[in-house]
């Protein structure tokens, strides 16, 4: 064989072996970290949201050295706001991928479909603030940050009762929702034992633009307010359809209606509506506006709950990992089952045996196309 020959035979194994190198796991200095989350679709401000939020958190621990001297690595998917692209992406980041943990989604939903696929592989998830109950429920590799609607919905109950002072309300959810749904519920049970009576009850789905039928209904009723436990997007839309009918009354909503866009669609539509979340921009908590004011000169603009909630997501997935000491997924398990006390930029987090979160909410006034801190509500 000629020289020339050599040569090619010689360049073919060398680009085998660098197309192999390109598909083998990463070296031993980084930790795959896999987010899913809805960067587009219906709901999108809320994974921009808690996907810019889990950036600085991974700022924060890479800029202090890593995790036992090992980077984190983010790689993200986008679920487009859709149940079953939430399953393929935990799906991709597990299989092709081989991360460590996952943290996502937002939605119950989109969480509901992709639990079950990190139970079966063993893979601990964090959800920032999926709050239906059945998200955890799916198996022990599954946990969240944030509070589960049976105390959000007694959290709006009680505001309503004790703070508004209502007894009769009407009800209006979205019935393609597992998140709404499920606080519907809560919320009723909890007004009930309150004294408090559901006078309507109407429905709606996800995408729906026109609900002049369901609010005239709910108008004849003649309820002292609307709850609306949805998201933002038809939040708004109902709002501005519900005062061009005269019905000024409150509306009250769940931490599904915390993003920018709610006043940018509602406008002054908005105004006398309130909504329970889980923290606010303008706690004077020392952590708290150390958190805003980066978030705002990174992103230019003024961090909502998922924000923040993204945030102590990462931190408290990070914290577990460098307490395990390894990335070992039961380890990881373990030891974000034992995370007590942390202090969070939306509180002091507990995981509990259930692994859901014992912390505060807030209640957030609309008005004057301003959002403000009404008040705290402990669990």
């Amino acid at each position: 064989m000629n020289n020339r020959g050599k040569s090619l035979i010689l360049m073919t194994i060398l680009g085998f072996a660098l197309l192999s190198a390109c598909g083998r796991a990463p070296s031993g200095d980084e930790i795959l970290i896999g987010e899913y989350s809805s960067l587009t679709g219906t709901t999108a401000t809320f994974g921009l949201s808690t996907h810019r939020g889990l950036l600085l958190a991974v700022e924060d621990i890479n800029g202090a050295g890593g995790i036992f001297g090992r980077r984190i690595k983010l790689i993200t998917e986008d679920t487009q706001s859709k149940p079953e692209e939430a399953a393929t992406a935990v799906t991709k980041l597990i299989t092709r991928d081989r991360v460590a943990a996952i943290i996502g989604e937002v939605s119950s939903s989109r969480s509901l479909a992709a639990a079950p696929i990190c139970q079966r592989n063993r893979i601990p998830m964090v959800s920032p603030a999926s709050t239906n109950p059945a998200v955890t429920e799916k198996g022990d590799f599954i946990f969240r940050v944030c509070y589960i609607d049976p105390f959000q919905g007694e959290v709006m109950a009680r505001f309503a009762f004790n703070s508004l002072g209502l007894r009769k309300v009407a009800l209006l959810k979205d019935i393609r929702n597992d998140y709404s749904i499920g606080l519907a519920q809560f919320f009723e049970i909890s007004f009930k034992k309150l004294g408090g009576e559901v006078i309507a009850t109407q429905a709606y789905s996800e995408g729906d633009v026109d609900f002049k039928a369901q609010l005239t209904a709910l108008k004849a009723a003649d309820p002292q307010a609307i709850i609306l436990p949805g998201y933002y997007t038809e939040a708004a839309l109902i709002a501005k359809q519900a005062r061009e009918l005269n019905m000024n009354m409150p509306i009250i909503g769940g931490d599904g209606w915390d993003s920018s866009k709610l006043i940018e669609i509602g406008g002054k539509a908005m105004d006398n509506t309130f909504f329970s979340t889980a923290y606010t921009a303008d706690d004077p908590d020392t952590m708290v506006q150390k958190f805003v004011a980066r978030y705002r000169k990174s992103f230019g603009e003024t961090p909502d709950a998922m924000a923040a909630l993204g945030y102590d997501a990462g931190r408290i997935l990070f914290d577990a990992i460098g307490r395990c000491g390894n990335v070992q997924p039961e380890c990881i398990r373990d030891a974000l089952a034992k995370t007590e006390n942390f202090r969070g930029v939306t509180g002091t987090i507990t995981i509990g045996p259930d692994r859901n979160a014992r912390k505060p909410a807030v209640i957030i006034a609309v008005n004057d196309n301003k959002m403000s801190l009404r008040e705290i509500i402990q669990p």
